[in-house]
């Protein structure tokens, strides 16, 4: 059965067609005064967020969202930005691309919000960049680190934190550098997701004149993972980058100790620290690595560190959750979105948002934090923090020479 071709273009000529439609009917978001920005009005900002709040990654959308309202609560009990308090409008899109799409197109088209803000997910997200240029429309602060969301340098499209290439990279090299490893496979979601991790192995492995032993990967949705397994075990890979959700790359890891297979386990943040290591366990044996793009969210004496406030602000707003690093982000994501609409000014318009974005430089959040942004460059952090499971949680970890002196015993 041969594909319509024309059947993906039909939620870009609708939006276009509603947006050329708005323009002419007079209506009181075209006319002058604040109604004449989308989404902003003489004492309200109104932003949209699609993620997932329920299904295999509902753990990551809501930690994400939670940590952004921590930080816009505060904000708005304030008195808000200009006056004006930030509103986020939020539908669940369940990691279904498609449902994301329909999601944004009813943000820009019928709630007419200001800007796009904590999308979460590769494939989701990037399922909605046609809309997001289309509309001109500013998409902040993502839950993903995909490389189509920073190349080629989109306009509208601000990230926040550091890439799945460079997460990749700095766990290759440490494996290779570091541990003396050569054998690595990758296991991934069959999606944009995994394939952006994948590529970011492969070509933090070509730097070494490496290959993937293996590669394996499972459906976005299920938990079926042991033919990826078995053809990684074949392979007899030392260490295995998954790049996937937190559901299946469990499953993985605790099939092969059933199995009596130990390699290292290596994932990406977008797995969720606290998530994983629940469904992995307190007495699992193996050797679990996760690379994170914030800090651990622990409260300081530091002033300014944005860690602590994160943990501050949620056990005031939100006392029964408890802190995490995917959280934090969402927390992240708030502050520099807060920061581009004070620098906007009152007179606030999407382009004097973005204007406003590429104007911060050496922003500081806290220790070893600290974001800029120019005309080129549409990513904040650059940093990468290391943490390994320990007895079932995520601790900051450093010391790999030790690490590699504990493999040697148990060899």
């Amino acid at each position: 059965m041969h594909s319509n071709p024309w059947k993906s273009l039909i939620p870009c000529l609708a939006l276009c067609l509603a947006l050329f439609l708005a323009g002419c009917d007079g209506s009181p978001a075209t006319t002058a005064g604040d109604d004449a920005v989308p989404g902003v009005t003489s004492d309200q900002i109104t932003l949209g967020s699609s993620l997932p709040l329920s299904g295999h990654a509902g753990y990551l959308g809501t930690q994400t969202l939670q940590g952004a309202r921590a930080y816009l609560r505060h904000v708005n009990e304030q008195g808000g930005v200009h006056g004006r308090q930030i509103k986020i409008e939020v539908l669940d899109d369940s990691y279904d691309p498609p449902q994301c799409l329909a999601n944004t197109q009813q943000f820009i088209v019928n709630r007419k919000v200001f800007a796009l803000f904590c999308y979460v997910g590769t494939p989701t997200t990037i399922k909605a960049l046609p809309l997001v240029e289309d509309a001109h429309v500013p998409l902040i602060g993502m839950f993903t680190g995909a490389n189509a969301l920073r190349q080629p340098v989109n306009r509208y499209v601000i990230n926040i934190r550091a890439s799945y290439y460079q997460e990749t990279m700095d766990a290759v090299s440490h494996m290779v550098n570091d541990l003396g490893l050569s054998k690595i496979a990758v296991f991934y979601q069959y999606d944009a997701y995994g394939f952006d991790g994948l590529i970011g192995t492969e070509l933090a492995l070509k730097k070494y004149g490496l290959e993937p032993v293996a590669r394996s990967s499972y459906i976005r949705g299920t938990l079926d993972v042991q033919d990826g397994l078995d053809r990684i075990r074949r392979s007899g890979a030392e260490a295995v980058v998954m790049i996937g959700t937190y559901g299946a790359c469990a499953r993985f890891i605790n099939l092969s100790v059933e199995e009596g297979y130990n390699p290292i386990f290596y994932t990406v943040s977008f797995v969720g620290a606290e998530e994983l290591a629940w469904r992995v366990g307190r007495s699992s044996p193996a050797h679990v690595f996760m690379s994170q793009v914030v800090p651990p969210p622990m409260e300081s004496q530091v002033e300014g560190d944005s860690a602590s406030e994160y943990v501050r602000l949620l056990r005031r707003y939100f006392p029964d959750d408890t802190p995490s690093f995917v959280g934090l982000e969402g927390f992240l994501n708030a502050e520099i979105l807060v920061e581009g609409l004070r620098r906007a000014g009152r007179d606030l318009t999407r382009e004097g948002f973005i204007r406003a974005i590429e104007s911060i430089k050496d922003f500081k959040l806290g220790p070893g934090l600290t974001i800029t942004y120019g005309p080129y460059d549409r990513q904040g952090l650059d940093a990468i923090h290391f943490t390994k499971l320990h007895e079932g949680r995520f601790i900051p970890f450093t010391n790999w020479a030790e690490f590699k002196r504990e493999l040697e015993t148990q060899q």
